[in-house]
């Protein structure tokens, strides 16, 4: 489990293909409170440290992992949002995000408005259920506020404002429209579609 807020940005030293995809990230976590088999979630997605150095550690990516999750994370020079695994008596500052990713959502709009951002996001229709207005969305592991959403066709839209602090300590500096973003909706959010989806 985490929360959303993101302690640290790493960059993808080296990626190996060993039958999975191993990632080497260079970070500035002290790795000696970091164990073997530890859960990271890099830009979303949770991962398990398999090999750790000074000021680096290691993770292996599935196939389904790579084929689930925004396009040009897992290469050579990649930035990636860092965030260790909740502990129990910590703050939960965002909200509760589990590391798995839903699906990837596109950025369509980035304006500056005042001082914050002003993000269009689309995702697949399929995940409109889960994604409400003023409720709580993951993208690219960050905690974040939903603004509006409208349903149209196959794809769900949505807003969300990012403040100058959230640009400068994410990967989210400079965002795009066309950048592409791990997206989980939250875990309440899911389990209630789902039953909702079952029973109709």
């Amino acid at each position: 489990m985490f929360t959303g807020i993101i302690t640290d940005i790493g960059t993808v030293r080296k990626a190996e293909q060993k039958g999975d995809l191993r990632l080497t990230i260079g970070c500035e976590y002290d790795l000696d409170t970091v164990d073997l088999g530890a859960s990271i979630a890099c830009s979303g997605a949770c991962l398990t440290v398999v090999d750790k150095g000074q000021d680096w550690f290691a993770v292996d990516i599935s196939q389904e992992t790579v084929s689930k999750t925004a396009p040009g994370l897992w290469t050579e020079g990649a930035r990636l949002n860092l965030e260790r695994a909740l502990r129990v008596g910590d703050e939960l500052g965002g909200h509760i995000v589990t590391g798995h990713v839903d699906a990837v959502a596109t950025v369509t709009r980035a304006e500056e408005v005042g001082g914050s951002i002003d993000i269009s996001i689309e995702a697949p229709r399929a995940l409109g259920g889960g994604i409400a207005p003023k409720g709580s969305i993951a993208l690219d592991g960050v905690s974040l506020t939903v603004n509006e959403v409208e349903d149209a066709g196959d794809a769900t839209s949505f807003t969300i404002n990012l403040i100058p602090h959230t640009a400068e300590h994410t990967t989210f500096g400079g965002i795009a429209a066309g950048r592409k973003l791990n997206l989980e909706i939250d875990v309440l959010a899911r389990y209630l579609k789902r039953m909702t989806d079952a029973r109709g």
